[in-house]
């Protein structure tokens, strides 16, 4: 049977690969959206992820136009944002913005929200926005001190990563745990099947392998 399984994603993330992967899928190719991700004025962060989302997904659309190999082909983009309520903390690069993150979240709950944005071979584009909470304990400065040592908030909205070492801080996690870690996998292979990307087809072919 031949079926249509050209998937194009627009991010370099080692964790969403590891996610898809999981799911039994495997991009056809790369291709790392460079967009400038800073909030506007009083967007909120459920708007930011949307937009950023959208933004890759137009981005990496543009970029395979000339492109025969990928005419048409299937594109997945996202966007994760962390919020301590309106305020969006940001992708931590510094240790201080790590810091500073990190102590805003100590003993408070804050929420994650992650959009995927998916391109369908027709050009048309189908958005859904996951929300869920999570609750970090009092951090310690011993614990916090140790974290960014350890150097895993690097590049981590909110400063941290809930599949690494900062998964000790959580009490408690309401909602999808892998839209958390940077990709929710029912939506995202709701999304794929929904408009016709086989995601059990490669599963059989993987039993056959």
């Amino acid at each position: 049977m031949s079926v249509f399984q050209k998937l194009v994603l627009a991010s370099g993330s080692a964790r969403r690969i590891e996610l898809l992967q999981q799911a039994g899928i495997e991009p056809d190719r790369l291709l790392p959206a460079d967009i400038d991700e800073t909030p506007q004025r009083s967007e909120h962060p459920r708007s930011l992820a949307k937009r950023l989302a959208r933004e890759k997904g137009e981005k990496a659309l543009a970029s395979l136009k000339s492109e025969a190999d990928y005419q048409p082909c299937f594109i997945l983009a996202a966007d994760t944002v962390v919020a301590l309520g309106r305020r969006i903390m940001p992708k931590a690069e510094m240790i201080d913005e790590a810091s500073n993150s990190l102590q805003l979240l100590s003993g408070r709950t804050h929420r994650v929200y992650s959009c995927v944005c998916l391109v369908t071979p027709s050009g048309k584009f189908r958005l859904r926005l996951v929300e869920s909470r999570v609750r970090f304990k009092r951090i310690s400065r011993e614990e916090l001190e140790s974290y960014l040592a350890s150097g895993e908030w690097r590049g981590k909205a909110g400063g941290y990563a809930i599949q690494g070492l900062a998964g000790t801080f959580v009490v408690k996690l309401v909602g999808s745990y892998t839209n958390v870690v940077g990709l929710p996998l029912y939506e995202t292979v709701g999304l794929l099947n929904a408009d016709g990307y086989q995601v059990h087809f490669n599963w059989l072919s993987g039993a056959r392998g």
